[in-house]
C-alpha cells in the first residue's frame, strides 16, 4: 500500500482504515506493557502515511488541514497514542514546508529523507524547570558557539516519538547572547542518548521520554530558526491535537453503543439501549461529538481557505477549537463509562484506556486558561 499514489482524500481514508486495523489489536498490549508499537510506525512508514504532509513541490502529497485532521482521528480510534505521537511529525512537516521557516535547502533535504525512507522529526521543548514552553520560559539547554559551529548540552522532557525520532528540533539558549533558538539535531550524533523515563498513566506508548544531550557537535546552519519572544505565529497544525483526542472519544462512544445494544441483563426484555436514562446518555455523547466535529472541521476549512494575515488572526479561535473539543471529549468518555457501569473498570475493557488517554489532552498545550485569556482579550478588543 502507498498513500501517496491515491488521488483522492476518499482513497487515502479508505486505504488508512484498512492499514490501522492491526493497531486497535495491539493497542490493548501495548498499553499493559507501556511498550512503543514500532510496528504500527513501521507501518505508517511502508504506506507513506508520514509523507503525507510534505508540501507538492518538494515531492509529497501536501494534503490540507482538514484532511489531515480527518486521518489523524482514524488513526485515534485504533490507537490514541500512536495518532498523538505521529501527529506532531505530520503537523510539523506541514508547519515547516508551508511556512519556510528554515532555509530552503535545508528542508528539501530533510523532506526528501521523510519521501524516501519515513524520517520522523518532533520538536523537543519541555524541561524539567521551565515545564512547558508556552509559558514563556527560557530554555537551561544552551547552545555554545564555536568555530566550526555549536554545541549543544541540555536534558528536554516530553520528547514523543524519542524511540524512533531521526530528527529533533531542540530549542536552546545560546551563550553570551540574549538569544533563543531552533537547533536541528540528527539523532544518531554523538552525545544525543533518550532516558526511558515515560511512566504516565496516560497515553503509555507514545515512548515521550527525557533526551540528553552532552556536548553534542553541530553545524552552524543547524540552527534553523531564531526564536523572537511574544511573536509566535498562528500553528493551525496543533490541531492535530483536538483531533486525536476526537477520535478516542470516537471510540468510546462506539464501544458504549454496542455494549448498550447488546447487554441485556435479566430483569427485563430487550437491551438496555432501550432505556430512557441510557439513550440520554448516548444522546449526549452524540451531540457532544457533534459539536466538536463541525467546530473542528469548520476551523480547519477556515485556514486551508485563509491567507497568513488572516490565519494570524484565529489564534483565539485556534485555542478555542482545542479547550472545546477536548473537553467535550472527556465529557464522552465519562458517558460512555456510565454506559455501561463496572464493566468498564475492568482492565480488559477498552474504555478505561480511553478515559486515562483522553484526559491527556486536558495537559497539552495551548492550556485552558491561557485560551480564555486569549478569548477574553479578543472581547475586550472586539466590543470596544
Amino acid at each position: 500500500m502507498n498513500l501517496m499514489t491515491l488521488q483522492s482524500k476518499e482513497e487515502r481514508q479508505d486505504a488508512l482504515i484498512e492499514l490501522i486495523q492491526p493497531f486497535k489489536e495491539r493497542a490493548a498490549k501495548h498499553d499493559e506493557e507501556a511498550s512503543f508499537p514500532f510496528e504500527n510506525f513501521q507501518e505508517l512508514k511502508d504506506a507513506r502515511y508520514t509523507a503525507l504532509t510534505v508540501p507538492k513541490k518538494y515531492g509529497g502529497a501536501g494534503i490540507s488541514l482538514s484532511e489531515l485532521l480527518s486521518l489523524q482521528q482514524l488513526i485515534a480510534e485504533a490507537d490514541g497514542s500512536t495518532a498523538l505521537a505521529v501527529g506532531w511529525h505530520m503537523g510539523i512537516t506541514k508547519h515547516l514546508g508551508e511556512n519556510n521557516l528554515w532555509d530552503e535547502a535545508k528542508y528539501r533535504r530533510f523532506a526528501e529523507d521523510v519521501i524516501n525512507t519515513g524520517a520522523l522529526i518532533n520538536n523537543a521543548a519541555s524541561e524539567p524547570a521551565t515545564g512547558s514552553p508556552t509559558r514563556g520560559g527560557k530554555p537551561e539547554t544552551t547552545a555554545t558557539k564555536k568555530e566550526d559551529g555549536w554545541v549543544l548540552n541540555g536534558r528536554k522532557t516530553f520528547t514523543t516519538l524519542a524511540p524512533v525520532l531521526d530528527y529533533i528540533v531542540v530549542s536552546a539558549s545560546i551563550e553570551k547572547e540574549d538569544r533563543v533558538g531552533n537547533f536541528l539535531v540528527r539523532r544518531d550524533l554523538p552525545g544525543v542518548r533518550v532516558k526511558e523515563t515515560w511512566d504516565s498513566i496516560a497515553m503509555r506508548g507514545t515512548g515521550s521520554h527525557d533526551l540528553i544531550l552532552e556536548n553534542v557537535p553541530i553545524k552552524k546552519d543547524d540552527l534553523v530558526e531564531d526564536l523572537t519572544p511574544g511573536k509566535k505565529s498562528a500553528a493551525g497544525w496543533l490541531l492535530h491535537i483536538p483531533a486525536c483526542y476526537l477520535g478516542i472519544a470516537r471510540a468510546a462512544q462506539r464501544h458504549a453503543v454496542e455494549f448498550a445494544s447488546n447487554y441485556s441483563p435479566n430483569s427485563m426484555e430487550g437491551t438496555i439501549s432501550e432505556l430512557p436514562n441510557i439513550k440520554q446518555k448516548l444522546g449526549d455523547i452524540e451531540l457532544a461529538l457533534m459539536e466538536s466535529t463541525y467546530f473542528l472541521q469548520a476551523v480547519a476549512n477556515e485556514w486551508d481557505a485563509s491567507d497568513e494575515e488572516a490565519r494570524n488572526r484565529m489564534k483565539p479561535t485556534l485555542g478555542a477549537v482545542k479547550l472545546s473539543v477536548v473537553n467535550k471529549a472527556v465529557e464522552a468518555v465519562d458517558l460512555a463509562m456510565r454506559v455501561a457501569g463496572a464493566r468498564s473498570l475492568s482492565r480488559q475493557n477498552p474504555l478505561q484506556r480511553y478515559y486515562r488517554d483522553v484526559r491527556a489532552g486536558l495537559h497539552n498545550p495551548p492550556m485552558d486558561d491561557m485560551t480564555i485569556m486569549q478569548l477574553a482579550d479578543k472581547s475586550l478588543r472586539e466590543m470596544k
